[in-house]
This record gives structure tokens, sequence and C-alpha cells, in this order.
């Protein structure tokens, strides 16, 4: 993707913009999107830290702009809207992360030590999970990475859900003996 830095500095729609994104006006919501480009990917790229993962919530907050316009109150900040929208795409990507810690305002900023510890020990339970049998790394995958009920894990492997209970138990009592 490439970006401008000169659409750092332009305002925010005006009201008369954003009638014209209600009407689905396909030239607004280009002005609109090159306006916010740089922006909006910047602060996706901090808090994911991966180029391919914040082009894709870029287009999901553009999609979901388009979707919900509707919602937008001119009399608000359309800056705080938006980027309200792109804060909750990437804090549902951000639960569904392993080794991410959600506060909403932390204790402290986490200094050096802290980072290297968390990495240390993110680094220890994927190599553990290497180590699982395939059913158990996939029960336990599907339930804490990508936020599965068990009743949905079940369907998706065609087990059993009490199957499906006994693999996780067992591949976190794994985990827990192998830490």
């Amino acid at each position: 993707m490439i970006f401008e830095a000169a659409g750092d500095n332009l305002p925010i729609p005006d009201v008369t913009e954003a009638a014209r994104l209600r009407t689905g006006d396909p030239q607004a919501l280009a002005a609109t999107v090159g306006r916010y480009q740089h922006r909006l990917y910047r602060y996706f790229i901090r808090l994911v830290r991966d180029r391919a993962t914040a082009d894709d919530l870029f287009q999901q907050t553009w999609l979901q702009v388009v979707r919900q316009i509707h919602r937008y109150d001119p009399s608000r900040s359309f800056d705080t809207w938006l980027f309200a929208i792109a804060h909750n795409a990437a804090i549902d990507l951000l639960r569904r992360r392993t080794g991410e810690v959600l506060e909403d305002y932390p204790a402290r900023t986490p200094d050096a030590l802290d980072r290297l510890i968390a990495g240390e020990r993110a680094a220890n339970v994927a190599a553990a999970m290497e180590k699982l049998p395939a059913a158990y790394r996939e029960a336990l995958t599907l339930r804490f990475e990508e936020g599965m009920k068990l009743e949905e894990i079940a369907a998706v492997t065609g087990a059993p859900l009490s199957t499906i209970k006994s693999r996780v138990q067992r591949g976190l009592e794994a985990l827990r003996r192998m830490l």
C-alpha cells in the first residue's frame, strides 16, 4: 500500500462530505479514504506490528464505515467516529491473538524487562504447543487463538462435544506440565 504524508494535515470531512458519504458517492469515499489513509494505517501498524494485518484492518474499517455511515452523527467528530470503528476492529483481532494483554488503563507502561519476559513466555508456550499431539494443538488453537466456543470446535472438527472438552482439558494439562 502506498501512502502519502500529505493526507496527515487535511481537515476532517465537513457536513457536506459526510452527507455525500451517506448517499454512497464513490468520489466522497475516495476523498475521505485518501484523507485518512496515512493516519489510520499508521495506527494499525503500531497496534498489530504487521503490514498484512494492518492492510486487512484498514480495509475492514472502511467497509464498516460504508455499512455504518447512516449511524454517523454529523454534529460529532468524524475522526472520533472513524477511529472508534478502527479501534473495535483492532481490539477484536488482538483479543484473538495469544500473548496480547488488553487493558483499558495499564497500571504502568511495560519496560524492556517486561517485554523480554513476555516474549520468553510466548516462545515457551509456542514451543510447548509444538510438542502436543495434533488433536490437542488443534483444539487449543481453535479455542484460545480463534476464540471459538467448544460447540463450534466440535462442529468444525466433526468430533463429539465431550471429545473436544477432553482435548482442551488434556491439552492444557500437558502444557502446564511442560511449562
